[in-house]
Protein backbone atom coordinates (compact mmCIF):
# COMPACT_ATOMS: atom_id res chain seq x y z
CA UNK A 1 0.00 0.00 0.00
CA UNK A 2 1.65 3.34 -1.15
CA UNK A 3 2.02 6.07 1.43
CA UNK A 4 -0.42 8.41 -0.30
CA UNK A 5 -3.39 10.48 1.44
CA UNK A 6 -6.87 8.72 0.38
CA UNK A 7 -8.57 11.93 0.12
CA UNK A 8 -5.70 14.90 -0.32
CA UNK A 9 -3.18 12.90 -2.28
CA UNK A 10 -0.17 13.85 0.35
CA UNK A 11 2.68 11.67 -0.01
CA UNK A 12 6.33 11.85 0.73
CA UNK A 13 8.53 14.87 -1.39
CA UNK A 14 12.03 14.46 -1.39
CA UNK A 15 13.81 17.95 -0.04
CA UNK A 16 17.72 18.91 0.82
CA UNK A 17 19.34 19.48 4.55
CA UNK A 18 21.91 22.27 4.46
CA UNK A 19 24.54 22.07 6.85
CA UNK A 20 26.64 25.73 7.65
CA UNK A 21 29.89 26.44 9.52
CA UNK A 22 31.07 29.29 10.34
CA UNK A 23 30.44 32.47 12.62
CA UNK A 24 27.73 34.74 11.34
CA UNK A 25 28.99 38.13 10.15
CA UNK A 26 26.76 39.90 12.90
CA UNK A 27 28.34 38.26 15.10
CA UNK A 28 32.00 39.30 14.22
CA UNK A 29 32.72 36.31 11.72
CA UNK A 30 33.27 36.17 8.37
CA UNK A 31 30.32 34.88 7.43
CA UNK A 32 28.16 31.53 7.22
CA UNK A 33 29.68 29.13 4.43
CA UNK A 34 27.73 26.16 3.21
CA UNK A 35 29.53 23.10 4.17
CA UNK A 36 27.52 20.02 3.03
CA UNK A 37 23.85 19.42 1.69
CA UNK A 38 22.01 15.88 1.50
CA UNK A 39 18.73 14.43 0.65
CA UNK A 40 15.95 14.30 2.84
CA UNK A 41 12.62 13.18 2.91
CA UNK A 42 9.30 14.64 3.94
CA UNK A 43 6.38 12.29 5.19
CA UNK A 44 2.92 13.19 5.77
CA UNK A 45 1.26 12.51 9.35
CA UNK A 46 -0.64 9.19 7.93
CA UNK A 47 -3.03 7.44 10.23
CA UNK A 48 -4.71 4.19 9.32
CA UNK A 49 -8.67 4.65 9.73
CA UNK A 50 -11.83 2.76 9.48
CA UNK A 51 -14.25 5.42 7.14
CA UNK A 52 -17.20 4.70 4.81
CA UNK A 53 -15.79 4.48 0.92
CA UNK A 54 -18.59 4.47 -0.85
CA UNK A 55 -21.16 3.51 1.31
CA UNK A 56 -18.92 0.78 2.66
CA UNK A 57 -16.58 0.69 6.11
CA UNK A 58 -12.68 0.16 4.87
CA UNK A 59 -9.54 0.92 6.06
CA UNK A 60 -7.72 3.80 4.46
CA UNK A 61 -4.30 5.87 4.91
CA UNK A 62 -5.53 9.38 5.73
CA UNK A 63 -3.37 12.64 6.72
CA UNK A 64 -4.44 14.22 9.58
CA UNK A 65 -4.79 17.26 8.26
CA UNK A 66 -7.90 15.48 6.20
CA UNK A 67 -9.37 14.35 9.48
CA UNK A 68 -8.96 17.43 11.16
CA UNK A 69 -10.83 18.88 7.94
CA UNK A 70 -13.85 16.46 8.27
CA UNK A 71 -12.84 14.41 5.26
CA UNK A 72 -13.58 11.84 6.68
CA UNK A 73 -16.94 9.96 7.62
CA UNK A 74 -16.50 7.37 10.19
CA UNK A 75 -18.95 4.44 10.14
CA UNK A 76 -21.20 3.73 13.10
CA UNK A 77 -19.65 1.60 15.94
CA UNK A 78 -23.14 -0.04 16.95
CA UNK A 79 -26.15 -0.79 14.81
CA UNK A 80 -28.44 0.10 17.51
CA UNK A 81 -30.45 2.34 15.20
CA UNK A 82 -29.98 -0.52 12.03
CA UNK A 83 -31.98 -3.18 14.34
CA UNK A 84 -34.23 -1.06 15.52
CA UNK A 85 -35.56 -0.29 11.75
CA UNK A 86 -35.26 -3.75 11.18
CA UNK A 87 -37.50 -4.87 14.25
CA UNK A 88 -40.06 -1.92 12.66
CA UNK A 89 -40.13 -4.00 9.42
CA UNK A 90 -40.60 -6.72 10.77
CA UNK A 91 -43.82 -5.88 13.12
CA UNK A 92 -44.89 -4.07 10.13
CA UNK A 93 -45.51 -7.25 8.27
Amino acid sequence: MPRVCHFTGRKTISGRRILYRGKPKYQGGIGLNISGISKRKFKPNLQRVRAMVDGVPQRIRVSTKAIKQGLVVKPLKRKYGYTRQQKLAAAAK
